[in-house]
């Protein structure tokens, strides 16, 4: 994104630099300020200006691939796969748009299409980390559960410090019902970065599923102090309140404010 941001941002320089008022916009004009819209996040006019730029030029790869990236934001998945398979036409070899062409198949739950473009992006590119969690993603939905985990550890081990990767590891562990494992994986994530308050969330409910409730209980209030007013807060503090009466009821010695 910081790449194409800052080419996006050197095509329109040099548009401003070279444009004749009096001139008609060629193709690639249309299409530059389609792109600054589109990152504008205005992206029914950016459809307008993409659409100028193809009836000049239908040969242009990077007007079909906005458009495609128009649709796909305003949830219009098949009209982003038309654009995205005619800008493969023209470009064949972009890693990118098989990524994206992957990720609308996802979307419309064409598993088996949305696997195959993930696949030929990762040819590609095959450190695209982006389309390696998105292939693990479509082996989960296929519930292959094992190939999933092996590739979410594989970004693990090349890129350590992508915490994206620990999360939906440990998420899969936990729908497997391996709140140990998953426990153990959100731990590197604290190692990583100690205030990532979902990790500590995370962890209180594997020690909760495994019973271990003064464990929990200390994860939950440390996920507490971090986020206070999210949305799970409600939830956690009944589920404290829970626990610490368990806590109680096994040991009356046990004091709820000293955990």
């Amino acid at each position: 994104m910081a790449n194409e941001l800052t080419q996006i941002s050197k095509n329109l320089s040099n548009f401003s630099a070279a444009k004749n008022l009096d001139a008609p916009l060629t193709a690639y004009q249309f299409c530059v300020k389609a792109d600054a819209l589109r990152l504008a996040n205005f992206y029914q006019e950016a459809i307008g200006r993409y659409l100028n730029s193809i009836l000049i030029d239908r040969k242009n790869a990077d007007s079909y691939y906005g458009l495609g990236m128009c649709y796909k934001h305003l949830d219009k998945p098949q009209k982003a796969i038309d654009a995205f398979k005619k800008a493969l036409k023209i470009r064949e070899m972009d890693f990118n748009i098989y990524y994206e062409l992957g990720l609308c198949y996802l979307i419309s739950g064409e598993i088996c299409l949305a696997m195959k473009n993930l696949v030929k992006s990762l040819k590609l590119n095959p450190k695209h980390i982006n389309a390696q969690i998105q292939l693990a993603i479509t082996h989960e939905i296929m519930e292959e559960n094992e190939i999933a985990l092996m590739i979410y550890q594989k970004i693990i081990e090349t890129s350590p410090s992508y915490i994206k990767a620990y999360n939906h590891k440990s998420t899969l562990l936990m729908n497997m019902g391996n709140y140990y494992e998953a426990s153990i994986i959100l731990n590197k994530v604290l190692k990583i970065n100690p205030h990532y308050y979902r990790a500590y969330l995370g962890i209180g409910i594997c020690f909760d599923k495994m019973n271990k409730n003064p464990d929990a209980i200390r994860y939950y209030k440390k996920f507490l102090t971090y986020r206070p007013n999210s949305h799970h807060a409600s939830a956690v503090k009944i589920r404290l309140k829970e626990l610490k009466g368990k806590l109680t009821s096994r040991h009356p010695e046990f004091i709820s404010g000293s955990t």
